[in-house]
């Protein structure tokens, strides 16, 4: 069992340009889309979260159900549901603004427990930043750690709600001894301000850092450095893309009998580069169709 941990929103996507533009709702939240994108590429999966009682908390979980994912674990409240409006550039890149106060997500709490047989839990997003929440995803994140779980982080930078960026990139630095695999994107790490070798001394096995279409680069704590260039796609929008990238990391890892440390060090040049194409694959076919439709397993192949 794979567990991923975070926030589950409705993303507002304009149909049209210009301020006034028709708004599409569709499912998101960066965890969210990595439970999707896990589920239909046929790893065993669990969501761990805390969803509205409204109809988009129950459009959100049953999107869960459709990819198979197990949600008997999703928390319940009668706050709203958290809602993301995107902005598409000319390149398919998206921008978000949030409403985000007072609604479901931010209320959740830790479990006592981890799904039995959970071999990995992911964490990302919204979840790490919005309080109350953020705490608890953090105890979370801490404790299945010193369990000898690989975890897994995603930070997937929305600076508009971080209000003391020098305060939650030093919460950053104090997560990195608790996360097995770290990975990111270029923009995430330039707003971070350091570098994977810093990062690696701070506690990861790797560092996976996407650069959008030029492809993937993994950093290893043993000092290797291994690259796939991106597939090439024609692109609709990037919406969910580096999400499919963590599931097809996680899965291909899990296929690949790898979720600990000592695997991480063992895949080597060919282990690596098998891993980032493979994940490379996945998130072109995401980038290929507007919003988050990550791929099936029998669209991206066996890695």
């Amino acid at each position: 069992m794979i567990v991923v941990a975070g926030e589950a929103l409705i993303d507002l996507v304009p149909q049209g340009t210009g301020a006034l533009a028709g708004l599409q709702p569709a499912l998101g939240g960066g965890p969210y889309n990595t439970a999707v994108a896990l589920g239909r590429l046929g790893s065993p999966t669990a969501f761990c979260s805390r969803t509205s009682h409204d109809a988009f908390g129950e459009a959100l979980l049953d999107g869960l159900r459709r990819a198979d994912v197990d949600v008997s674990g999703v928390q319940r409240g009668p706050e709203p549901t958290t809602l993301a409006v995107a902005t598409i550039d000319a390149g398919g890149s998206a921008a978000y603004s949030f409403y985000v106060e007072g609604t479901a997500d931010r209320l959740f709490a830790a479990p006592d427990r981890l799904p039995a047989g959970t071999r990995a839990i992911s964490f990302g997003t919204c979840s790490l930043v919005l309080e109350p929440g953020a705490t608890a995803y953090e105890e979370l994140l801490r404790t299945a750690a010193a369990q000898g779980v690989f975890t897994t982080l995603d930070p997937n930078i929305r600076a508009v709600l971080i209000p003391d960026a020098d305060a939650y990139r030093a919460r950053f630095r104090s997560w990195l001894p608790s996360v097995t695999l770290l990975k990111l994107s270029e923009e995430d790490a330039r707003w971070l301000g350091g570098t994977p070798r810093e990062w690696l001394a701070d506690g990861p096995a790797a560092v996976v850092v996407t650069r959008g279409g030029d492809g993937l680069t993994v950093f290893t704590r043993d000092g290797e450095e291994y690259s796939v260039p991106g597939e090439k796609v024609d692109v609709v929008d990037t919406i969910g893309a580096g999400d499919t990238v963590n599931a097809a990391l996680l899965h291909g890892l899990s296929e690949q009998n790898a979720l600990s440390a000592p695997a991480l060090a063992d895949l080597g040049r060919a282990g690596w580069t098998r891993l980032l194409r493979f994940a490379a694959r996945a998130a072109a076919i995401t980038c290929s169709r507007a919003g988050a439709e990550p791929p099936y397993a029998s669209e991206v192949g066996r890695i």
